[in-house]
């Protein structure tokens, strides 16, 4: 088969594969919408959708639902572009926000949050993604720091464990500072670090929206230097890519990118991990392929994860960010003992 064709065949058959994903994801959408403490049948939500039903039904959808399931689907997507670029840049399948560390960052980011507004509702909440990417930059700076040689520039291996190093030590000064919280804020912290969905209104739709336009496009566009620092630091030096400078703003771009996620569902992990990897499998190794499959998967998951977690469990609605983990962990320990072999 010619290059010609085979790269043909590759893009007819992401495209096959996004288009599923993208019929998977509104039915996902669509089963969400309809549960809830408040149960809907399909007909309520289409009519409400549509600008008829009754005030109740539309304030059902409008005021609580669809604001937090347009939430999972930005932050879901984020999440699942990030953890692309984390792959790719560190050249290992097993790199994730959370594996790395970046999401304990944010989330000791969320607690300086916490120290200056105590709060989580109206215009002081635009200022969240910025404390969680605080939080998440100084982690990728000591990651990028401590990774570093000065002969071979920044090292794959060692910014996994680097990350994971970090991050452990950032959660135990997280933890140390959300024992100073008050009882609501305390409570608000040790559901946001199990990855509860807690952005549910407008304000926070607008909130996130910008990060996940602007940092995704700027991820994508960068697809073909993603595939050159797979094939390794020499290949892609020889083939011109500038591999420090390159490596440096895609961690940006990504750690950007995860911060602002998880700024608005908690800290969920997992599905950085398992969205690239299942989209690889799908449509192939090109990042120009598989990071819109990525971003799809990644949304199909958490809004699921949500869905099952405040439909299956009610009265006591479990976090989206436990349903993740309970799927995720397995999977994590299977890229694990696969990688062995």
């Amino acid at each position: 088969m010619k290059v010609d064709d085979y790269s043909q065949l590759r893009r007819k058959r992401a495209i096959l594969v996004s288009l599923v994903f993208a019929f998977i994801g509104i039915a996902v959408i669509f089963i969400s919408l309809n549960t809830g403490s408040i149960r809907l049948s399909p007909s309520s939500v289409m009519n409400a959708l549509l600008g008829y039903g009754t005030p109740e039904e539309r304030m059902i959808l409008y005021d609580y639902r669809l604001p937090r399931i347009i939430i999972t689907v930005l932050a879901g997507s984020g999440l699942g572009v990030a953890g692309a670029a984390f792959q790719g840049v560190s050249r290992n399948s097993l790199a994730d926000p959370s594996v790395l560390g970046i999401n304990s960052g944010a989330a000791f980011g969320l607690m300086i949050y916490f120290t200056f507004f105590r709060t989580m509702e109206g215009t002081a909440t635009l200022f969240i993604p910025l404390f969680t990417l605080l939080g998440g930059s100084v982690i990728a700076g000591m990651i990028m720091l401590l990774a570093y040689d000065r002969y071979r520039g920044l090292l794959p291996i060692r910014m996994i464990l680097v990350g994971i190093a970090i991050g452990a030590g950032f959660n135990a000064l997280t933890l140390l500072l959300s024992l100073r919280l008050d009882e609501d804020s305390y409570a608000f912290a040790a559901r946001w670090l199990a990855g509860n969905v807690w952005g549910r209104d407008w304000i926070h739709v607008w909130t996130l929206l910008p990060w996940i336009a602007v940092f995704i496009p700027l991820i994508y566009y960068r697809s073909s230097t993603l595939d050159l620092l797979t094939m390794g630091d020499e290949t892609a030096e020889g083939l011109g890519a500038n591999v420090n400078t390159n490596r440096f703003l895609l961690l940006v771009f990504a750690v950007a990118l995860s911060c602002a996620s998880v700024a608005m569902v908690g800290g969920i992990g997992f599905i950085g991990l398992a969205s690239p990897h299942i989209a690889r499998r799908l449509v192939g190794p090109s990042h120009r392929h598989f990071l819109p499959v990525s971003a799809m998967i990644g949304f199909v998951i958490l809004v699921l994860a949500d869905t099952i977690g405040r439909s299956l469990f009610q009265p006591n609605a479990v976090p989206a960010g436990v349903v993740v983990a309970a799927i995720g962990g397995p999977y994590f320990l299977y890229l694990l003992f696969s990688k062995k072999k």
